[in-house]
């Protein structure tokens, strides 16, 4: 398959590490790029950003406005229908970009999957199933489809990948109350989830910002870093 359009940042000439950085429903990958300077991550990591942008579909619950989307949403209530193959669909695209990424050098296990709202929900579906041990997945603000298809279609190699789930108390979009199912599912199939909150909506903020970084330095270097005074 073809490669989806992506925007590319390194942080040294010759990357050892890639971070694929999903954008959430109507954005595009412009969205998360700012955040690189804001993690403020030590010059010793040698890092690849990339940032896709989703294919341009129709999206049923915004009355079938074209815009850019990982998969249809149908309904306010996540949980009650989702558009698993249209999850499988961009899965198959954030694992062709990591085949690029290992064909540029990059070992599987230095590749790490972000993802906010629905870029999550991917990544945490992709991550988790990919046949070869990933570096880690970081999922802010999302939660996970089809759990209930994880314990069969997980992968073997990725079952003790690190796991950062962050959401905020007041999301309007995705519920607290969803986000904690995707958490129990993914502990109860084995995996080992860190778990944040923060008192915010559907965003980021600059805690949040701040422990993704120490838990990207952690993940890439096997060392738990000093926080930022």
């Amino acid at each position: 398959m073809s490669l989806l359009p992506a925007l590319e940042l390194c942080t040294h000439a010759a990357p050892d590490a890639s971070i694929l950085w999903l954008h959430g429903l109507g954005a595009d990958g412009h969205d998360f790029v700012p955040v690189v300077q804001e993690l403020q991550l030590p010059p010793t990591l040698r890092l690849r950003f990339i940032f896709p942008h989703a294919p341009l579909q129709p999206v049923t619950i915004n009355n079938g406005m074209v815009m850019r989307a990982w998969y249809d949403i149908r309904l306010n209530n996540l949980q009650r229908e989702t558009d698993d193959a249209g999850v499988l669909r961009s899965v198959d695209a954030v694992n062709a970009l990591i085949q690029r990424e290992t064909s540029r050098g990059i070992l599987p296990s230095r590749i790490l999957l972000a993802g906010f709202s629905q870029g999550g929900a991917v990544v945490l579906t992709a991550g988790t199933r990919y046949p070869d041990r990933l570096g880690g997945i970081l999922a802010l603000s999302t939660y996970l489809p089809m759990a209930e298809q994880l314990p069969q279609q997980a992968s073997a190699a990725n079952r003790h990948i690190p796991i950062f789930m962050v959401h905020g108390t007041q999301d309007n979009v995705i519920p607290l109350s969803l986000a904690e199912a995707s958490r129990q599912a993914l502990s109860q199939a084995g995996y080992a989830v860190q778990w944040n909150t923060y008192p915010m909506a559907h965003h980021l903020c600059q805690e949040e910002i701040e422990a993704i970084a120490l838990w990207i330095q952690k993940v890439l270097t096997g060392e738990t870093p000093k926080p930022h005074p």
